[in-house]
């Protein structure tokens, strides 16, 4: 499934690696030297309007959100509870067909 990660940006959720605090960026050499690696080679796609509160990382694109990490662990758990929930509406149409 997708989850919005804000301005408009989607990813596939089995394609999140993991989601940082941007707060805690600094405080790591090896993240900033992959957030340098990732914006030389082209893959990352800042946020414009607002100040970035986490991180989305890809295994193809690093995304800064403007969405906290407790806000995407939030819709990342909605989209496993839905995916884990039987679908009836094939079911429902044939009951309403009759």
């Amino acid at each position: 499934m997708f989850i919005h990660i804000g301005e408009g940006n989607i990813v596939k959720s089995e394609e999140v690696v993991a989601i940082i605090d941007c707060e805690l960026l600094s405080s790591s050499t090896i993240t900033e030297e992959m957030v340098f690696n990732r914006r030389k080679e082209k893959q990352v796609v800042e946020t414009d309007e607002y100040e970035p509160k986490s991180m989305v990382i890809t295994e193809e694109v690093l995304y800064f959100s403007p969405l906290s990490v407790a806000t995407l662990k939030k819709r990342g758990k909605m989209q496993n509870t839905l995916d884990k929930l039987d679908d009836y509406s094939e079911e429902m149409e044939e009951a309403l067909d009759k």
